[in-house]
């Protein structure tokens, strides 16, 4: 499954940000065990580069992404550690440009229509709607109302519970970080079949919504 489809398919990206590399490992870990499809180690993360790398040789079937990219320096760095998705907190350009390079998804950081339709003629395959809290799903609908041809992925403030609304405003995804990663197993599981229940429930929605517009168009 290529990581687009991934993202399109789970409809959320799980964020890991820990203080050393060893707790991103093990949360990481954790969340992969118990059926999470797409994660990301922000690079805010000590030795976050060491915790890809642990987590792409523990878990190689696994769709792991590098978070916080700043540069093109990180960006290649991140890939080089196994990083199939770059994930940035704002607008650089530089970092497309690699992504683009070296064939991987990228998903930058956007505050503004201007910037998300920016980022979209620069490469990008989605944009990340930050920080999500300062936006409502209604927005995030007028939005896609007026750029459909937008990949959005709100992050940044969204809870477990507004995961639903935001999928049903059209957000392509969701990143979800402190509510996910950390918590305890328990929880950890319970909050994920949260999110594949949702995305179940948005994706058959999708579904229905084009059949209808395929059997009556216009």
């Amino acid at each position: 499954m290529s990581t687009l489809t991934a993202i399109a398919t789970y409809r959320y990206i799980a964020i890991v940000r820990a203080p050393d590399a060893d707790t991103a490992f093990v949360q990481t870990s954790a969340l992969l065990s118990l059926g999470a499809g797409v994660v990301e180690i922000s690079l805010t993360t000590p030795d976050a580069l060491d915790a890809i790398r642990r987590v792409v040789r523990a878990h190689p079937m696994a769709l792991v992404g590098a978070g916080t990219v700043l540069d093109a320096v990180s960006a290649i760095s991140a890939i080089r550690a196994g990083a199939r998705l770059l994930v940035t907190p704002a607008l650089h350009p530089e970092v497309i440009a690699a992504a683009g390079r070296y064939g991987v998804v990228v998903v930058p950081g956007c505050a503004t229509p201007t910037e998300m339709l920016h980022a979209h003629e620069l490469g990008a395959h989605a944009v990340k709607l930050f920080p999500a809290r300062l936006w409502t799903p209604a927005a995030l609908a007028d939005v896609r109302e007026a750029l459909p041809q937008l990949h959005i992925v709100p992050t940044g403030g969204v809870s477990i519970d507004s995961v639903p609304a935001w999928l049903r405003a059209g957000a392509f995804a969701v990143g979800i970080g402190s509510a996910l990663a950390s918590t305890t197993p328990g929880r950890m599981r319970e909050n994920l079949q949260l999110l594949r229940d949702a995305a179940a429930f948005a994706n058959a929605e999708s579904s229905a919504c084009e059949k209808v517009t395929e059997e009556y168009p216009g």
